[in-house]
């Protein structure tokens, strides 16, 4: 109930939003961005694993995907890097270290090749020895405006699902997605795998859907302020 509660209050920041959500009109290259989805792992490539073996990989895409809709409910352009269960690697990658380098570039690749384009990475995170440790992270690169956008967007968070403030943190150099990605990018963890309540959580459909309409409407509230900078300038 107290899910069901957060989503409906959530889904109204999002359904009063001016003018919904208008692609990023900071610069005029912006002005038709693409919003670039991608749901991490995938493939033989589970990513973080539940105690009771469940993968993030699988959370990561219907997370995406409940998000995708709403993005383009709100009128933005939505592409995902990958839309199945699979990892989109090369044919000719054959170990599995093979299959996540050649699945990583190709994102990259899919990302690099959009004129322009905001990208949001969902990822779950993992802290085996900590299990209490939870709640939603996110980080952003060090393109013009994902800054902005990882800071709205990590609020939204913590109103969702935090339930405290919590600060949006600048991403690894080690990340390659982020950190070759010719766009600003986000990366959203929305939960920690290790966190056996949390877990249970995130397998759920009610959860996954409050998660996807926060970040929406994170999204959705950068867009505003950036729309209204560009009317102030």
């Amino acid at each position: 109930m107290r899910f069901r509660m957060k989503l409906l209050s959530v889904l109204l920041t999002v359904l009063i939003m001016p003018a919904f959500c208008v692609p990023v009109p900071v610069l005029a290259a912006q002005r038709d961005a693409v919003v670039i989805l991608d749901a991490g792992h995938g493939g033989e490539d589970g990513g973080a694993v539940s105690a009771d073996g469940v993968p993030e990989s699988g959370i990561n895409l219907q997370i995406t995907r409940r998000l995708a809709d709403l993005l383009t409910f709100m009128g933005c352009s939505v592409k995902l890097t990958r839309e199945g269960e699979e990892a989109v690697y090369s044919p000719d990658a054959a170990t599995l270290r093979e299959k996540k380098v050649s699945d990583l570039r190709n994102r990259v690749a899919m990302i690099n090749d959009q004129e322009s384009a905001f990208v949001i990475s969902i990822h779950q995170n993992s802290l085996p020895g900590h299990p209490k440790v939870h709640g939603a992270k996110v980080f952003y690169n060090g393109v013009v405006t994902a800054l902005q956008a990882g800071t709205v967007i990590q609020a939204a968070m913590n109103r969702a699902v935090n339930g405290e403030d919590r600060p949006v943190t600048p991403i690894d150099g080690s990340i390659y997605l982020m950190k070759e990605s010719r766009h600003p990018a986000v990366l959203v963890e929305c939960g920690f795998m290790s966190n056996p309540e949390e877990s249970k959580h995130l397998q759920e459909s009610p959860y996954q859907c409050l998660l996807a309409v926060a970040i929406a409407a994170g999204y959705g509230q950068f867009c505003t302020n950036q729309r209204g900078m560009t009317n102030e300038g």
